[in-house]
C-alpha cells in the first residue's frame, strides 16, 4: 500500500456497531439487497469514526457520532451531511451524500452515507516523497479552492441560516472554544507553561478583534490532511472532514491553514514547516501562500495577520485538549490521541509568542 493512501483496520472496539443491523438499513434505505457487505475502519482522525462500507460493486464511507458521553456541540456530524449536500453542485469538491440516519437504534449513533471519492491523503504538509513541482500544484489548489469555497452564494446554496448569527464571529469563537478548553482541563495535560499561555489568550483575543464583519462558508478545519488528492495531477478531488464548519470570517480558514508555517518540521508528532527549504521543497512561503489566496477571491491582501494566526492556533489547542480528555475516557478515535493532546501546550505557547513578539 502506498504511504499515501488511507489505512484500513479492522473496527476497533470502543467503536463497534451491529454490523447486520446497518446493513438491513441501508438496503432498505437504498431498495437493494446485497450479497456482500463489509466494513472496515480508517485508522487516524481525532473526532468522528470513519469506516469503508463495499457492498457488491459499490463503496461508501460512514461517518459516525463517537460513542460515549461528548463535549457539549461537538460531532455534530449532521451538519457535515448538510453543508457537503449543498456544496455538491458547486466548484467546491465534495463526495455526494447518499442518506443520514438520525435514530441512535440502527448502529448506536447518528451517522451518514456518502459516496467514496479515490485520492491519496497527505498528512503532512512538507509533502514528503512529492515533486517539487506536484508540491507548488497542491499548494496553489488548497488556496485556490479554499477561495471557492469562500465565494460560494449561500443563498444560492440553502446555507443562509447555517448559523444561528453571523455577527461577531470572532467573539463567539473565542467564548466557544474557551468553554470547551475549562470543560476539557479538568484533565491536566501541556503543564504550567501551556496553562498559562492559554489564560494570556482567553483574555487577550476578545479584546483585539479586528474590525472586520466579512461573513462567508468557512471550512473550520482546511488543511492537507483533510484532502484527497488526485493522484495524476495533484489536484484536490475533495474537501473533507466539515464538521467545524459554520458561517464566519474567511480569514480563520486562511490563518489555519498557515499554521504549519509557524510550527517546527523537527518535532516528533507536529506537522510544522519551520525548518523546511519551502524554495527546494517547491512550498510557497506562507506570504506566497496568502497572496495566491487573495487572488483567487479578489481580496486585497491581509491586515492583523497575527491576531488571524494566534485564534487559529489558540482554537486548535483547545481542540486538541478536547482530544486528550476523551482520549482518557476512552472515546477518541485515534490510538495517537494522548499525544495529540499533549500538543495544545506547543500550539498555546506558539499564539502567545506570536502576539507578544517573542
Amino acid at each position: 500500500m502506498s504511504e499515501h493512501q488511507a489505512t484500513l483496520v479492522d473496527i476497533l472496539p470502543a467503536h463497534a456497531f451491529d454490523i447486520d443491523a446497518l446493513q438491513h438499513y441501508v438496503e432498505s434505505a437504498c431498495e437493494k439487497t446485497f450479497n456482500t457487505f463489509t466494513v472496515r475502519q480508517f485508522q487516524g482522525g481525532q473526532s468522528n469514526p470513519t469506516f469503508l462500507i463495499d457492498a457488491d460493486i459499490k463503496h461508501w464511507v460512514l461517518r459516525k457520532k463517537p460513542n460515549g458521553k461528548l463535549l457539549p456541540s461537538a460531532h455534530m456530524i449532521n451538519r457535515e451531511y448538510q453543508v457537503m449536500e449543498a456544496l455538491h453542485p458547486t466548484a467546491v469538491p465534495v463526495p455526494a451524500m447518499t442518506l443520514y440516519c438520525e435514530d441512535p437504534r440502527v448502529i448506536g449513533t447518528e451517522f451518514y452515507l456518502m459516496d467514496y471519492v479515490p485520492g491519496m491523503l497527505i498528512e503532512h504538509p512538507a509533502l514528503h516523497g512529492v515533486s517539487p513541482a506536484h508540491c507548488h500544484t497542491l499548494y496553489e489548489n488548497m488556496a485556490t479552492t479554499l477561495a471557492a469555497l469562500h465565494k460560494v452564494d449561500i443563498n444560492a446554496v440553502g446555507l443562509q441560516d447555517y448559523a444561528r448569527s453571523t455577527a461577531d464571529y470572532y467573539a463567539r469563537q473565542i467564548k466557544r472554544w474557551s468553554e470547551q478548553y475549562r470543560q476539557a482541563s479538568a484533565v491536566p495535560g501541556g503543564g504550567k507553561e501551556g496553562a498559562n499561555a492559554m489564560h494570556f489568550l482567553m483574555e487577550y483575543l476578545p479584546n483585539h478583534i479586528p474590525a472586520d464583519d466579512t461573513t462567508c462558508l468557512v471550512h473550520g478545519d482546511y488543511r492537507v490532511g483533510n484532502l484527497l488528492i488526485n493522484e495524476d495531477d495533484f489536484t484536490i478531488a475533495a474537501v473533507l472532514d466539515w464538521e467545524l464548519s459554520t458561517l464566519g470570517h474567511p480569514l480563520a480558514d486562511l490563518a489555519y491553514c498557515c499554521i504549519p508555517y509557524h510550527l517546527p518540521s523537527e518535532q516528533e508528532g507536529v506537522k510544522g514547516l519551520l525548518g523546511t527549504d519551502l524554495k527546494a521543497r517547491g512550498i510557497p512561503s506562507e506570504a506566497a501562500f496568502i497572496d495566491m489566496y487573495c487572488r483567487a477571491c479578489g481580496r486585497d491582501g491581509v491586515e492583523n495577520w497575527p491576531f488571524y494566526v494566534a485564534f487559529s492556533l489558540f482554537r486548535l489547542a483547545s481542540i486538541c485538549q478536547g482530544v486528550y480528555a476523551r482520549a482518557l475516557q476512552g472515546n477518541a478515535s485515534s490510538a495517537n490521541a494522548l499525544a495529540v493532546g499533549s500538543r495544545a501546550a506547543l500550539l498555546a505557547i506558539t499564539a502567545r509568542n506570536l502576539l507578544t513578539k517573542k
